[in-house]
């Protein structure tokens, strides 16, 4: 999370307000399932370290105590270790328990109807998004553009490299629009629809359809091609989208048995 993002989000008051963030009652047992359900969405991934608990208090807006109860928490259910010493920290162990469909469900399906609405918000913006970057995009914008495409393509599997370029491509994307709002609405409605983490869901399956998508959406934007770029941008985003859907069915009906959002598929 930059400062110039957090120091724009104060521009959306009116638009914060529609985005208000999950409750939660008991806030340290909340916020495990919270991250139990980001863990099964691939928005982190066994062998990733967690960010520090001063980072994830900031993002999430909760003390640290909070956090780390959290943490505890997972650590007991075996979702993640700590580790001492150099290179330590908190570590994802596991994307997938005995407990994590009652936990999903009990996350999510409450949650269904505004999430729906989050996510067809998200694709219409970042369709508008697209449209404008290819509208107003100038040779400054194509060169970041151009190599957040290559940086994309060299993160290889590595989950922590991946996600950053994608998040990357998809800022040069948004600063193309010229428009710092765009840019700050983006990054909220990701923030919601990703629980608070901020981060995008991975998987290889995903990762191959967005190797296929991001050079033909970059292309549209640098091309000018707009119609082509909105159209392009609102096919990318589904691919979270169905990612999620495919986790909130999976809840609902209770299936034990395996995390749907990493069993490929042709969906």
């Amino acid at each position: 999370m930059t400062s110039d993002l957090i120091g724009e989000g104060d521009r959306l008051e009116a638009i914060a307000s529609l985005l208000e963030p999950l409750a939660m009652h008991n806030a340290g047992e909340r916020l495990a399932d919270r991250f139990v359900t980001a863990i099964a969405l691939g928005e982190f991934v066994p062998g990733q370290r967690l960010p520090p608990e001063r980072e994830l208090a900031a993002m999430l807006n909760v003390s640290r105590g909070v956090v780390r109860e959290a943490l505890q928490r997972l650590a007991a259910s075996g979702y993640v270790s700590v580790r001492r010493g150099r290179g330590g920290g908190t570590f994802i162990e596991a994307d997938w328990a005995p407990d994590t469909n009652a936990i999903v469900r009990r996350v999510l399906v409450p949650e269904r109807h505004r999430l729906t609405q989050l996510l067809d918000l998200r694709s219409l913006v970042e369709s508008m998004v697209a449209r404008t970057a290819a509208q107003r995009r100038d040779a400054s914008d194509v060169a970041v553009i151009e190599r957040a495409v290559s940086a994309y393509a060299a993160a290889g599997g590595d989950r922590h490299s991946s996600g950053v370029a994608d998040r990357d491509l998809h800022l040069a994307i948004n600063r193309a629009t010229h428009n710092p709002l765009l840019e700050t609405l983006s990054y909220r409605i990701r923030a919601e629809v990703s629980l608070g983490f901020g981060a995008e869901p991975y998987s290889p399956l995903l990762r191959t359809r967005a190797l296929q998508q991001h050079p033909a959406l970059a292309a549209a934007v640098i091309a000018g091609d707009a119609d082509l770029a909105a159209e392009l941008a609102a096919e990318h985003f589904h691919l979270s989208e169905n990612n999620l859907q495919r986790l909130m069915a999976s809840a609902e009906q209770g299936d034990d048995s395996e995390n749907p959002t990493q069993v490929t598929t042709t969906n």
